[in-house]
């Protein structure tokens, strides 16, 4: 267990109003190049504990070149990621320094990064028992994780996936993720 280890909390019943309040100031800056903007995470499904930080999606008609949402974003206050993974999901956080209260994930508009990430989470809505499976997973995995470094904070989510390609494979053979 590490000193400054990630942390859990119980649900906070003013996440969704946190969304919405964040998911307003992102579409009056992206305006037209915001096809949707999703609350997803465990911040979005009720009584889950997480961490304390709301997860957004923003489904976007292409994601090159990032500046031109990119930008946008930044007279926010969000900072920009490289990754890898910008080929299908630019990531952005704010403030600059952690703790981060919104992380923001781009994907293109009908992609299936934008397919996986709704069913995921509408099952674990649709799923208590599921959701309460993930948040046990999550509550074992995060005093093994430093908050202080991208990299360990990365680490917990990839000792994550198996998990959640687990659910979001049997979340669309089901059913394709709702609209809300």
């Amino acid at each position: 267990m590490t000193t400054d280890a990630l942390v859990i909390v119980p649900y906070d019943p003013a996440w969704p109003s946190a969304f919405a309040a964040e998911r307003d100031r992102i579409a009056a800056v992206l305006g037209d190049l915001a096809v949707r903007i999703d609350h997803h995470g465990s911040t979005s499904v009720p009584d889950l504990a997480a961490k304390p930080i709301i997860d957004i999606q923003v489904s976007v008609r292409r994601l090159e070149p990032i500046a031109e949402y990119g930008d946008c974003l930044r007279r926010l206050g969000y900072v920009h990621v490289p990754h890898p993974d910008d080929a299908f999901a630019p990531f952005f956080h704010r403030p600059a320094a952690w703790p981060h209260t919104h992380h923001v994930h781009v994907v293109r508009s009908g992609s299936a990064a934008e397919r996986e990430t709704l069913a995921f989470r509408d099952y674990l809505r649709d799923h208590p028992d599921t959701a309460r499976e993930y948040e046990r997973l999550k509550r074992a995995l995060a005093p093994r994780y430093s908050a202080a470094t991208f990299d360990s904070r990365q680490a917990y989510a990839d000792a994550k996936s198996d998990f959640v390609m687990r659910i979001t494979e049997r979340a669309l053979t089901e059913r394709p993720p709702r609209d809300a």
